[in-house]
């Protein structure tokens, strides 16, 4: 007997090679005129080459801007740019409306939507709103909360909806 997740998955098994093959990937991407000089209705436009990010890349990505965010974006676009290569010095000298945009192509050319929506999808499973509902509820760090076993989590959750249910019914300060 066929599962109903068997019968949806594809006849063919797919390979390392067939996993990793999108990330070889380089993307030609026109960038409109007005973005590389805004207030020129008629300047020229051009292209440039991106490739996918990584996770690998993602990764040192976080870790470079752990004590600045506003280097997320520029470091996204340096290591994406395959054509023409830019130190991170000239990504900084861009105006924010062409970082945008590029940034927009480089989470397009790895996946995601132009504005990284995979995330959102993502935290509108389950197991992720029950992770943000137990870090905000109990104060805890992500990284305490991933700690917890599934058993744990539905101790919690439980204690949670137990809770909320008392204070509704007895109002928040217990009277």
């Amino acid at each position: 007997m066929q599962s109903r997740l068997d019968a949806a998955a594809p006849e063919a098994s797919l390979t390392a090679q067939d996993l990793l093959a999108g990330s070889q990937l380089v993307h030609t991407v026109t960038v409109p005129g007005v973005l590389l000089r805004p207030g020129e209705p008629d300047a020229a436009g051009g292209e440039v080459r991106l490739r996918p990010l990584s996770v690998g890349a993602m990764a040192v990505i976080s870790r470079a801007a752990r004590d600045d965010a506003s280097l997320v974006p520029l470091l996204m676009i340096k290591e994406a740019l395959v054509e023409p290569v830019l130190t991170l010095d000239q990504v900084r000298q861009m105006h924010i409306g062409l970082v945008h945009f590029l940034v927009g192509e480089v989470n397009r050319a790895s996946g995601l939507s132009a504005e990284g929506e995979a995330f959102d999808a993502a935290m509108e499973s389950p197991a992720a709103r029950a992770h943000l509902l137990l870090a905000r509820h109990f104060g805890w760090t992500p990284e305490q909360v991933a700690q917890l076993t599934p058993g744990q989590v539905v101790v919690y959750l439980s204690g949670i909806d137990k809770l909320l249910a008392y204070e509704q019914s007895h109002g928040r300060d217990g009277q």
